[in-house]
């Protein structure tokens, strides 16, 4: 029988494998490295650049487990690594650059709201890290954390650009930490896309769609800040009329009136 190498029959049923693996973790590194770099820029009041490297952190973060698997090293330390750079880029940097800009004067209210997306982001990875071989692939349970800290890091970004001082959207900032932190924690669906694949054929129509899309983009760039924060508000209200809609489809249809 020709012997197995060590972690071999982990690969073979999808699991990780031993070791710590440089390229992955060295992605995932600068994904945290981005996080602690918002946190800094936050407390020299430079908001701009700090919403810029949550981002930034976003990038590395979808970069890493897509590299870890087309190199196939996958492993339990990677996975643990990249929960705790995610609890700082998209946990606790957001929360940070949210109070510093709009909620510091708020006093309780404020740092109240800022530790509730901290918290809520940290229960949001530990559930999904405990739930990831039983739920639906194709969907989120709660809005993942990067997109969380999109809609925060975003909703700042573009208040910064236009030059809106912090005072006069102080209630909304409010009002958009309190949304990403409940959010969250829910239950709503959030399409996850993992279903895609990129392997498969498409009709022409897509490709003429996708390069629309890609101009789009481009025809935006001067407004980076405004068309990131509408996407990421665009996909967190996403979840909600997905559960709408299927709420309504599951509905019993009402009962006629006796006569």
């Amino acid at each position: 029988m020709k012997p197995q190498r060590p972690g071999g029959k982990w690969l073979a049923k999808g699991r990780f494998r031993p070791g710590i693996f440089w390229l992955p973790n060295a992605i995932t590194t600068a994904a945290l490295f981005a996080g602690f770099y918002a946190i800094v820029q936050a407390m020299n009041g430079r908001f701009a650049a700090a919403a810029a490297a949550i981002f930034v952190a976003m990038v590395f973060d979808g970069l890493d487990g897509r590299v870890a698997r087309l190199t196939r090293t996958q492993s339990a330390f990677g996975a643990e690594f990249d929960s705790l750079s995610d609890m700082v880029a998209f946990g606790a940097a957001p929360a940070l650059v949210m109070y510093e800009w709009a909620m510091r004067d708020l006093g309780r209210l404020g740092w109240a709201a800022a530790f509730a997306y901290c918290a809520c982001a940290a229960l949001r990875l530990a559930r999904f890290n405990t739930n990831i071989a039983v739920v639906d692939k194709r969907f989120f349970q709660g809005l993942p954390s990067p997109a969380a800290a999109a809609l925060v890091a975003g909703f700042v970004w573009a208040m910064v650009t236009f030059q809106i001082m912090p005072v006069q959207v102080k209630w909304f900032a409010v009002a958009v930490t309190v949304f990403a932190a409940a959010t969250m924690v829910s239950n709503v669906p959030f399409y996850s896309g993992k279903d895609i694949n990129m392997r498969r054929s498409v009709p022409f129509w897509a490709v003429v769609l996708i390069a629309l899309g890609v101009m789009g983009l481009f025809s935006f760039a001067e407004n980076l800040p405004e068309l990131l924060f509408v996407l990421a508000l665009a996909y967190g209200l996403s979840g909600y009329l997905w559960w709408a809609v299927t709420r309504l489809r599951r509905r019993p249809p009402p009962v006629p009136p006796a006569g």
